[in-house]
């Protein structure tokens, strides 16, 4: 589900984190790294969930419009389609899925259960959605594409959801992205026989990425006074002191990567770093970045301190 980007962003973070706080703690910040990358898995299930109890709402509702004294034709005979929709079932009798929302207590939707009205009127309102209730005898691809639709034009977009989130937990504001390409990659793959292996991925793509993770920041932090000496004198129209916070650390991650990470090649690297500056940092910092890393490639190079394994690492 992680990817390195994010992981730079993670680290990136963590690493302002540490040289803004009175009292930093190498110890306390990297586990706050670690917490924060598991809130990533915590989003990607609660939003699971928000599907399934999408759907649970759809049932109520039709129970309830069903009951009406004057309830119209069409009300007393609905469409059950939505509510007996393959993929959220197949979400939610997945047992590892289950067992992760309880212990976890991420079934949030039932205290805030004006968010899941808010997605299933939007939702009822889709001309697509009002198609799919017509089809006789829906197929698997027939729910399959209904709730990529709902996710990719309803949920993901929600403008409301997207606040809700915000007031939950800060970090889930970067995590959105990242979590919604990884249900809509999942819900693209599912089907009935591998429902009880992909539904919930693992958060890293393998134990590499992971210990690149902790091994990134703790060597941004223990190599600091290292990282700026190599910056200093490659900015001529700007004091060490005038460098954004945020660039300086943008700029010590890159320097890191090249320095001590021998199968990253250079270019990814100063692509990462110019792509989280973009997102975080001022309008002109990715230009400024970007001087400064290529003249310290090359730099490196000529000094021999760049030591790349592997072909096209340059």
């Amino acid at each position: 589900m992680l990817t390195r980007r994010h992981i730079r962003i993670k680290v990136v973070q963590s690493v302002y984190a540490f040289h803004q706080s009175e009292n930093p703690d190498i110890e306390k910040q990297e586990k706050f790294l670690l917490y924060s990358v598991q809130q990533i898995e915590d989003l990607y299930l609660l939003m699971l969930q928000l599907l399934v109890d999408v759907q649970k709402h759809a049932e109520t509702y039709m129970l309830r419009s069903q009951k009406k004294h004057l309830a119209t034709q069409e009300e007393k005979n609905p469409s059950k389609n939505f509510i007996n929709n393959n993929i959220p079932l197949l979400i939610s009798e997945t047992p590892l899925f289950s067992e992760s929302i309880k212990n976890k207590k991420l079934d949030l939707w039932k205290q805030d259960d004006e968010y899941v009205t808010i997605i299933f009127n939007e939702l009822r309102n889709a001309e697509w959605y009002k198609e799919y209730l017509a089809i006789e005898a829906p197929n698997f691809n027939d729910d399959k594409n209904c709730i990529l639709k709902l996710y990719k034009e309803v949920i993901a977009p929600n403008e409301k959801l997207y606040d809700y989130l915000e007031d939950k937990r800060l970090t889930w504001l970067d995590d959105f992205p990242v979590v919604n390409t990884a249900i809509i990659k999942m819900i693209g793959q599912l089907s009935k026989k591998n429902s009880a292996s992909i539904v919930l991925p693992e958060l890293y793509k393998n134990e590499e990425d992971k210990e690149y993770a902790t091994s990134l920041f703790r060597k941004i932090i223990l190599h600091n006074e290292k990282l700026e000496k190599e910056i200093e004198g490659k900015t001529p129209n700007w004091d060490k002191e005038r460098i954004a916070d945020i660039d300086m650390v943008i700029l010590k991650l890159g320097i890191t990567e090249f320095l001590h990470f021998p199968s990253i090649p250079t270019r990814v690297t100063i692509n990462e770093c110019l792509e989280i500056a973009k997102e975080y940092s001022t309008p002109k910092s990715s230009i400024f970045i970007n001087g400064i890393l290529d003249k310290l490639v090359k730099e490196f190079e000529k000094s021999q301190k760049l030591k790349k394994i592997g072909r096209g690492l340059r």
